[in-house]
This record gives C-alpha cells, structure tokens and sequence, in this order.
C-alpha cells in the first residue's frame, strides 16, 4: 500500500494495487496516471474516510439492525430498506475535518466542473463485475456541493442493486468499503466504450469500440443505440462499421445548478446518420486501449471521452464475461416466425413468457423462466435478470448495461430491439436467439444447448486441453469441442441424482440397482468422447456432503472441518464395501469403453495410494495401454513426498489447485473474508506447482492441472505450460481461449520445431 491511512489520494499516488483503500476505479485511475495514459486528473477520498465515517457517525449498530431481517429476493422489502439505510448515512453528519480537506483539494485541482464517482473496495474485480451499482454525479461544481456528493456516493453503496449483489457474492456490507473519485469533467462532443476483445464472440484479435454523441453515460445505459467500429488488432485496421441513426444526445445542463442535471438535446437532422468518430480517432483509440491491455495483460473494458480534439480515457476495468459463445440453431433449423431483430449482445437461445418491465419498480413481476423485456435496464434490475431466462430491450449496444450482465450470467440477450415493449404481450411466449439477435414467436428451442460450437479452424498444441465435466447430459454436446478428452469427470454429480447414501443401498441389498445407475452417468461421457480419455475422479464427497443424501445421518457424523476429514482414499480403505460398488461401476463401463481412466483423489500419505492401487487390482482394475491410474496432488504431503508416491506406480498426476492452495495457504476456499489472500498465484502456491510438473516430468509420469486456476487466471497457464505440463483441464467456457494461450506460450517457448 502507498497511502494506506491518507484520507484523501491523489491519482499519481496509488496504483492497481490499491484496491482496498480507493477501490475498483480509483486504483484504475491511479495505475492508468502512473503510465501516462491520457486520464483527465483527479484526488480520491479513500475508503479509510468511509470507515472513519460510519465509526464516528455511530450508524454502524443502526444499519446492521436493517439489514438483518432482509430477504434479499424480495424486491419490495430490499427497496425499502435500501431507502432507510440510505437516510441513516445521508443524515449522519460528516467530520468537519474531512469536509475541508475534501474542498481544499478540490481548490487544488483548480476547481470548475468536476465528476464525482463511487468506487467499492469490491467492484471492478475480475470475479465481481455488475458495474454500476453505486451513483455517478457529474458536473459538481463548487466545495460545498462536492461535499454533498461524497456523502451521496457513500450513501449509495446501500442502493438495492448494490446490497442484492453483495448478498448473492457473500460480501459483509459492513466490511465492504467505498472510495470517491473526483476527477475534472470532460465535456465531450463525442464519447464510449472499447472492449479490447469482441464481447459476444471473445476473439481476442479484435477491438470494438462503440461511439455517441455527447456523454457516455447515455452509451451504458443503453438510452442511446450506439455506432459499432471493429479494428483487428495485430494490424490496426478497421474491418467493420456499423452506423446508427442517433435522434438525440446528452449534454451538461448549463441552465440548472444540480449536481447531475443532464439534458437531452436534439441532434442536427444532418449529423443524425452520419459516423460519430473520423477513421483517424477511431484508429488513435484502437492504439490507445491495446497499450492498455498490455499494461494491465488483460483484455479491458474502457470508457473514452473526446473532448476539443483530445482523447482522454476516463476508466478502465478488466472484461468479466470473457465465456464461450452457445450453440445457437441456425434460421433454416426451424421455420418459426421472426417477430423481431436486433443486436445480439449475449449468445444463446432460450424461450419463455415475455414479461414487460417498464421500469426497476416493477421487478418483482419477474418469475424464473420468464423473459424480461424493457426499454433498457439498470443496476436495479440485476434481481430480476438473475431469475430471467433471456433479457430483451428496446435500445442499446452490445456494451450496455443488458448486455454485460447477461453476458456475466450467461443468459441470452439481445438489444436495440426498438419496439419490443410495444408489439409484445405480457405472457406472449417467445425465443431469443442471443447469437443472432433474432427473436421467434413460440418455443423454438427444442433442446438444452449450453455450449459453443467447435471453431472452425483447430488450433494444435503439444499441452494437451482437456475439459472439466459433472453432467451426463452435456456429455455430447461437450464431446463437440476442441478438446483432447475430459481431464476431470466427477463423480458427485452423478450419485446426487441417484440421492442416496452408498452404505444405505447396501443396507436394503440394491447394490446393483446402484451400479448400473453410476455405471449409466459414467457411460454417457465415456461414449461421448471415445477414444479420447475420460479422467474419472472417485466419488470425493465430505461427510456433510454425504449427510444430506437419503440415509446419510446415519452412517455419517458430524465433523468440525469437512474439508479435512473424512474423505477420499481414506475413505475408500475403511469402507471397502462402498467403494466396491463404484469399483464394479467403473468396470461394467469399461467392457464397452477402453477410453475411461481412474483418478484417486485425496491422497494423504504414500501407503494410502499403495492399498487403493491394490483395491483397484484386485478387481481387476490395472495399468495397462489403455487403463491409466492417476492420482490428485492436492496436499502439501504430495508435493514434498512426490518422489515416494509416483513410485507406487501410477500414470499421471492432476494437481486440485483449490484444495492445494487452500492447505498451502491455510485459508478456507469458501472463506468471503480471506477471499482476497486466496490466490494460487502466491509464491508458495507457484514453488509447489512448479515441483509438481518438474518431479512428474523427470519421472516420466504425465502432469495437468483440473483446479479453477487456469480457469480463472490465463496468465497462469503460460507458466505451467512453461514448466513442462503435459495438459490442462478447464472449466467449458475457457476451452478456446485457453488453447489459444497454450498456443501462444508453446510458440514462444519454440515447443513445437
């Protein structure tokens, strides 16, 4: 930290790292100052004056007491204890002392017309996106008034938006802090928003940048339809425009003292088709947002005002709906009736009752499956967005607010749709094809269809990509994509929707009616993908996991830390007769299908994987050509003693870097208050990897890797592709982006002359 207990910061005195104490956006601006990208200047009231607020106010006890009979899911009650909480901060009195360090620096800046921007010590991050939540006042002028919006963006971190995400993430309101941003206002003649990757496809070659007239903020809202410029990004070319009719724009109201007074005004009829941005700027902002993205080495979500032919970049934030695209059937699958088009912002297809939503008040109409249609939507209707099954809106662009957050929760979305709200009936069934921006009248979709389509043209590596897998039902469609085999099938899924206890089945005799059902969801990847592998991970279930399938009272007991109890081998070698059953499981599969792998999870000491290698022999189960046993490397004792254990004699390892970091670390995974120190990049966590594929490599034993971290941190991968590992197992939707990784990273590392 480089202010940790200032009041006030300014930009060029904090960096990305700084999250804590300015939040989201104001470390953004920090590290966007520091590298001397274009940022119009600024100071941050820190989170530490927000603490010092709400300990000096004495509101703390009083806020708690609201919040603690919230039922966060009804839409009513969180309205209106939104509305208490915010009266109890608004009328709280701020320290004197504040109030003037916070107009003495606003007199530094120079004064003059300024935004005043919330930024939450939880926003922005790659985990938590739904931007918006907290207010934005522009066109602050004046000490006293920037006062007045401080206290405003304060109160604003109590919006019903904002307490309904923290809920559903897990955050403590009270230990979330938030900081202001003040920064000079540009007045811009033009401005928008760049992704710098395409946000509906993820083809990381391209820029799309989306320009207005006027203020941006009528861009992310979705008010305004926007222009829509994309530039291939290896040579800064443009390759795509499309122009749309802009009627209106939004500028700075001149004639009203309000702090966010913003007016609509008429666009000259002559400039209301033409293109927002010159080829040159569009291809100045091209060049500006990739050295962003190399910066930050992460594609990033911008926001860029042009203002007196300078181009100021006024935020950034790291794309959170980086997911693959989902199948979508064609036109000529189905002959349903076109009822309407327009830009398709999220992909997929799903149908449902059309529920029309003229505004945030109105939410609560909402049931899950329906099909939430309005003229835009807002931070206030992520509730409603969540229980939605497609979104659709009559105005915006692909960077609007719709459609980001249907991208974030992977639900179809289409928008710019014009008269949605006009031609369709409340209860009207229709499908949104969200890859097409195509909608249908009737249920179209015959079929559950929740992942991509295999790129047209493969990308070859020597690391091999595997796929992380539960659902037998997915297992065909997953079959389709560009991976090498599943290098993680788990077998929880499959004995939850059998929903009884192992040990329970034996005790009513109806083993075989246990077998043949775990033998029938194995068999279905096992088909799917043969002859690629199919890596099945034995049944890992904790005791409390256990405990809630029928029977498991009973042969369970409570335990003080699942997570370190009574699970995996351990389990496997004290109770021989329930493992016999997924034992004789794995080898009626394997009569038909030579392609199914076993992998031992939860491995504490070298004799244990002696004893389940010998179980696995003695029925029949062993190393062959086409039978290969691996283990889990997910406790401190396999790394240091992974010597002893490869010499027991198995295939290949799978490093679990959720448990594997959680025991390195001694930090809960499921811990929301140390969620910030859990990251498998911490040294200790790298050392360990690294000995992992090093040992294995030396050994002549295979290595991947089937925790969330390639998933989550891409960069990650370059260095494990680095040390040696022979695959990587990922969740579905980074399939394709993580072979391009491994790709690029073997190309550098020349691993394919």
């Amino acid at each position: 930290m480089t202010a940790v207990h200032k009041t006030i910061v300014w930009f060029n005195e904090v960096t990305k790292e700084d999250v804590s104490l300015v939040g989201g956006k104001g470390a953004n601006l920090g590290e966007m100052t520091n590298a001397k990208i274009p940022v119009p200047p600024g100071f941050i009231v820190t989170a530490a004056a927000y603490f010092d607020f709400l300990k000096q106010s004495k509101t703390i006890d009083e806020i708690r007491r609201l919040l603690k009979p919230l039922d966060p899911n009804d839409s009513k009650q969180l309205q209106q204890t939104s509305a208490q909480i915010k009266e109890v901060i608004l009328k709280a009195t701020m320290s004197p002392e504040l109030a003037e360090e916070i107009k003495q620096a606003y007199t530094k800046m120079g004064r003059g017309l300024v935004a005043v921007r919330s930024s939450a010590t939880a926003e922005d991050l790659p985990e938590a996106s739904f931007a918006g939540q907290q207010s934005t006042f522009l066109n602050v002028e004046g000490g006293d008034e920037v006062v007045l919006a401080v206290q405003d963006c304060w109160a604003s971190l109590f919006e019903s938006r904002a307490i309904f995400y923290r809920q559903q993430q897990n955050f403590d309101h009270l230990k979330v802090g938030i900081a202001v941003p003040v920064q000079k206002m540009v007045q811009s003649q033009t401005a928008g928003v760049i992704f710098t990757l395409d946000p509906l496809t993820n083809d990381r070659s391209r820029i799309v940048i989306e320009a207005v007239y006027g203020l941006g903020e009528a861009i992310v809202s979705g008010d305004v339809t926007p222009d829509y410029y994309v530039i291939d990004k290896v040579v800064l070319r443009i390759i795509d425009k499309k122009i749309s009719r802009q009627p209106w724009k939004l500028i700075r109201n001149t004639g009203s003292g309000e702090a966010e007074s913003n007016i609509k005004v008429p666009v000259d009829p002559q400039e209301q088709n033409a293109q927002k941005l010159a080829d040159i700027d569009i291809l100045k902002l091209a060049n500006l947002a990739k050295q962003i993205e190399t910066h930050y080495k992460f594609p990033q979500d911008i926001e860029w005002a042009k203002d007196d032919n300078e181009i100021f970049i006024v935020q950034t934030r790291p794309v959170t709906t980086i997911k693959q695209a989902t199948i979508s059937k064609t036109e000529t699958e189905f002959e349903a009736k076109v009822l309407l088009t327009g830009a398709p912002a999220s992909p997929g297809m799903a149908s449902g009752p059309v529920t029309i939503v003229p505004d945030a008040s109105r939410i609560d109409r909402v049931k899950k499956g329906d099909v939430l249609v309005a003229e835009i939507t807002t931070p206030d209707f992520v509730p409603a967005m969540k229980r939605a099954a497609a979104i659709l809106t009559d105005r915006g662009g692909r960077t609007a607010h719709a459609a980001i957050v249907s991208r974030e929760l992977s639900i179809p979305c289409i928008v710019g749709a014009e008269q949605a709200t006009n031609t369709l009936k409340d209860g009207q069934i229709i499908t949104i094809d969200g890859s097409t921006g195509k909608v249908y009248e009737g249920n179209v979709v015959k079929e559950k269809v929740a992942l991509a389509k295999k790129p047209k043209q493969k990308i070859k590596t020597k690391t091999k990509v595997y796929v992380n897998l539960a659902q037998p039902e997915l297992a065909d469609v997953a079959a389709t994509r560009d991976v090498d085999g599943v290098g993680l099938l788990r077998a929880e899924f499959i004995i939850a929707q059998i929903g009884e206890h192992p040990r329970y089945i034996i005790s009513q005799h109806r083993e075989k009616e246990f077998i043949n059902k775990l033998a029938e969801g194995i068999a279905a990847f096992a088909k799917a993908f043969n002859p690629r592998p199919v890596v099945y991970r034995t049944t890992d279930f904790k005791t409390n996991e256990y405990r809630e399938l029928k029977g498991g009272q009973k042969y369970e007991e409570v335990e003080e830390n699942p997570m370190l109890g009574y699970r995996g081998a351990s389990r496997y070698i004290r109770e021989l007769d329930a493992f016999e059953l997924e034992l004789e499981a794995i080898k009626k599969v394997r009569r038909s299908y030579r392609n199914l792998w076993v992998m031992i999870p939860f491995v504490r000491t070298v004799e244990e994987m002696a004893k389940t290698k010998e179980l696995l022999e003695s029925f029949g189960l062993k190393r062959s050509e086409d039978f290969k046993l691996w283990m889990m490397v997910e406790v401190p004792s396999n790394i240091i003693l992974l010597e002893e254990f490869l010499k027991v004699g198995i295939d290949g390892i799978s490093i679990g870097s959720n448990d594997l970091t959680q025991f390195i670390l001694g930090i809960d995974r499921d811990s929301p208050k140390l969620a910030d120190e859990f990251d498998e990049r911490n040294e200790a966590v790298l050392v360990a990897l690294e000995r992992a594929i090093k040992v294995s490599g030396a050994m002549g034993v295979t290595s991947s890797i089937c925790g969330q971290a390639p998933s989550v941190y891409p960069e990650l991968t370059e260095k494990l592709v680095e040390w040696g590992i022979t695959s990587v197992s990922v969740s579905p939707d980074m399939i394709d982006t993580t072979r391009e990784i491994i790709a690029q990273a073997e190309a550098r590392l020349k691993l394919n002359d």
